[in-house]
């Protein structure tokens, strides 16, 4: 028992010993970047990864369907009538709900 308590306080007077403990509970715990705000950072960088490739995807569409348009001349004829409810003088116009 005595040689027990005799090495326990030699490791706690040991100042490099506790010097370095003290950091390392420092730096996982209290820091800027510790361990909980490293992980809280890791899922955030997952989902802007998520919505970096959905946003790709909808870039993508977005080409496709300018393509599409410079194509077709009656695209915008179209897409006027459609989107922006647009017509020409002597057309009426009715809408119905879905």
């Amino acid at each position: 028992m005595q040689s027990i308590l005799s090495s326990i306080t030699s490791i706690v007077k040991n100042k490099f010993l506790l010097a370095i403990i003290g950091f390392s509970v420092w730096m996982l715990f209290f820091d800027r970047n510790d361990i909980p705000s490293q992980l809280e950072r890791f899922q955030k960088l997952k989902e802007l990864k998520t919505n970096t490739a959905y946003y790709e995807q909808k870039i993508e569409a977005a080409k496709a369907e300018l393509e599409k348009r410079k194509n077709d001349p009656t695209a915008y004829e179209r897409i006027a009538r459609e989107k922006y409810y647009m017509k020409k003088d002597n057309e009426d116009i009715f809408l119905f709900d879905q």
